[in-house]
C-alpha cells in the first residue's frame, strides 16, 4: 500500500476514525498496531514475520542488557540483536549481490562457478526498520537510553505505519515516549497534517511522476549516445525527481503522523541550497545522516584520532551509506564520491580557516555544491557503470554527433520545474516550512492547497511507487 493510492486514502480514513473513537488508550494503540501490520502486509503478507522476529529479538535482547552485569554477557546480547537484524538484511538485500561478485571473482582466478538462481523477493522497507530497531538495542547497550516499559509501545514503534517502509528513520527515544500517554490531534494539528499530506502528494504525483520522470527515463533507460543537453536535462530532472519523490514521502509521513497526534522529525531541509557537502548532509535525509554519524562515523573514530583516521572514517561511513541504498557498485560509487567531497571540504576548511566568504562567494559555493551533487546522482540513477559513463560523457560534451532525444517542450518544462525547486530551496534556506505556512494568509494558502489537491487528483493515474521503497 502506497501513500499515493486510493487504497491508502480509504485505509487512512478508517484509521483516523478509529483513533477518534472514545476507546481506551491501550485499545487505540492496539488498533494502530493492527493497522500497521495490515499496511505492511498489503505488499507481501509473509514478510510480516520478519517484523515479528526483529521486534521479539530486540525486545528480549534489550531487557537482558539492562539486567546483565558482566560486560561479556551484555556484549553477547547486543551481538545477538546486531547479527539477527543485519543477518536478515544481508540475506534478503545483499545475498544475490554477494553471489554474483563471488562468481565474478572465481572467474577472474580461472575457476568456474555458477551461482544458484536467486528468486528471493526484497522485503519493502527492510533497510529502514532494520536501522530503527538496531538503534534501540545499541542505545540500551551504550546506556544512552532505557528500554521501553511496555512491549506494546515498542512493537508499535517498530511497525508504526507512517515511518515503517521509507522513514524518517525514527529513534525509540523519539517515538516510544509518545505512546505512553494518550494522544489525539488538535484541530490545528489535523489541519497542518492534511496540508503536509497534500504538499507531499503534489511533490510526488505531480512533479516527480507526471513531469520530471518523463525527462529522466528516456535518458537513463535508453541505449543511444547522449548529447550534452539531453544528458544534463535528464540528470537535472532526476535531481528534482529524487528530491520530490523522497521528500514528498517524508512530508506525507510526517503529516499522517500529525493527523494522529504524533510528531516525527523533519527529514529534509531544502538541501539544494546547501553550501558545502557537510551542509548538504545536514539537510538531505537527515535521519539517515544522523544515524550514520552516531552509529558508524563516531564508532569508527570520528574526528578524535587525527586527520588520517577522520578521513578514513568519513570514507568508510559514506561507502557503507552508499551500499545501504542498494546492492550495487554504482551505489558504492555514489557514496564514495560523497566521501571524497566531504574529505576535500574538510581539508579545504582547515587550509582556509580564516576565510569568510561574502554573498557572491557563498552563492558560487552553493552552485558548485549543487552541480557536484548532480554528478553523484548519475551513479545513483544509472543501472550500470557503462550507463553512468555514457551519461557523464554526454554531460562533458563528448558525444557531439548525438541525436537529440528529448522534445523542446519537455526540456523547457524540466528546466522551469528544477529552477523553481532550487529557487524555493534558497528562499527557504534559513526558514522552516511551518514558519512559512504560518506566515501566509489563510485565503491564499487555502487556494494554493486546493490547486495542489486538484492537480494530484487529475494526475493520480500517472503515480508510481516511491523510489526509496527499493531500499
Amino acid at each position: 500500500m502506497v501513500f499515493n493510492s486510493l487504497a491508502f486514502m480509504a485505509f487512512f480514513i478508517v484509521v483516523l476514525a478509529l483513533h477518534a473513537m472514545p476507546f481506551g488508550w491501550t485499545t487505540k494503540k492496539v488498533n494502530l498496531l493492527i493497522a500497521s501490520y495490515l499496511f505492511y502486509a498489503a505488499w507481501n503478507p509473509p514478510f510480516v514475520i520478519l517484523l515479528w522476529i526483529s521486534t521479539l529479538v530486540d525486545w528480549f535482547a534489550a531487557q537482558k542488557l539492562v539486567h546483565a552485569e558482566r560486560p561479556l554477557v551484555r556484549r553477547a546480547w547486543m551481538l545477538l540483536s546486531v547479527v539477527a537484524n543485519l543477518g536478515m538484511l544481508g540475506y534478503f538485500k545483499y545475498g544475490h549481490f554477494l553471489l554474483d561478485n563471488f562468481s565474478a571473482l572465481m572467474a577472474d582466478i580461472g575457476a568456474h562457478y555458477t551461482p544458484p538462481a536467486w528468486d528471493i523477493v526484497l522485503p519493502v522497507g527492510i533497510s529502514f526498520y532494520t536501522f530503527a530497531t538496531l538503534s534501540y538495542t545499541l542505545d540500551v547497550y551504550l546506556r544512552r537510553a532505557l528500554p521501553a516499559r511496555k512491549f506494546l509501545d515498542y512493537a508499535l514503534f517498530v511497525t508504526f505505519f507512517p515511518h515503517l517502509v521509507a522513514g524518517p528513520i525514527m529513534r525509540p527515544t523519539e517515538l516510544v515516549p509518545q505512546f505512553e500517554q494518550p494522544r489525539r490531534a488538535s484541530r490545528r494539528q489535523l489541519q497542518y497534517g492534511l496540508v503536509l499530506m497534500t504538499l507531499g502528494l503534489f511533490q510526488k504525483v505531480v512533479l516527480a511522476d507526471s513531469f520530471l520522470a518523463k525527462a529522466v527515463d528516456p535518458v537513463y533507460n535508453g541505449s543511444q549516445a547522449l548529447g550534452a543537453l539531453d544528458a544534463w536535462i535528464g540528470t537535472l530532472a532526476f535531481s528534482g525527481q529524487i528530491f520530490c519523490d523522497f521528500a514528498g514521502y517524508s512530508t506525507i509521513a510526517i503529516g499522517v503522523a500529525m493527523c494522529l497526534g504524533f510528531a516525527m522529525p523533519d527529514n529534509f531541509r531544502f538541501p539544494y541550497a546547501a553550501i558545502g557537502f557537510s551542509d548538504f548532509w545536514r539537510r538531505w535525509h537527515i535521519t539517515l545522516s544522523s544515524w550514520l554519524r552516531d552509529y558508524l562515523y563516531i564508532p569508527l573514530g570520528g574526528n578524535r584520532h587525527g586527520p588520517a583516521r577522520t578521513y578514513a572514517a568519513l570514507m568508510g561511513t559514506m561507502l557503507l551509506g552508499g551500499l545501504w541504498h542498494g546492492a550495487s557498485w554504482t551505489f558504492v560509487a555514489w557514496g564514495g564520491l560523497h566521501g571524497l567531497y566531504l574529505s576535500a571540504e574538510r581539508l579545504l576548511r582547515a587550509h582556509f580557516a580564516g576565510y569568510r566568504p561574502g554573498p557572491v562567494a557563498l552563492g558560487a559555493l552553493g552552485l558548485l555544491t549543487w552541480m557536484l551533487v548532480n554528478v553523484t546522482w548519475v551513479f545513483f540513477r544509472a543501472h550500470s557503470f557503462g550507463k553512468a559513463w555514457s551519461v557523464l560523457r554526454g554531460m562533458a560534451g563528448a558525444n557531439a554527433a548525438a541525436t537529440p532525444i528529448l522534445p523542446t517542450m519537455l526540456v523547457t518544462s524540466t528546466l522551469l520545474i528544477v529552477a523553481g525547486i532550487v529557487t524555493a530551496h534558497w528562499v527557504m534556506r534559513r526558514r522552516t516550512l511551518e514558519s512559512m505556512l504560518h506566515g501566509v494568509p489563510a485565503a491564499p494558502l487555502a487556494a494554493a492547497i486546493g490547486v495542489m489537491a486538484f492537480l494530484v487528483v487529475i494526475a493520480q493515474g500517472n503515480g508510481s511507487a516511491f523510489i526509496y521503497f527499493q531500499f
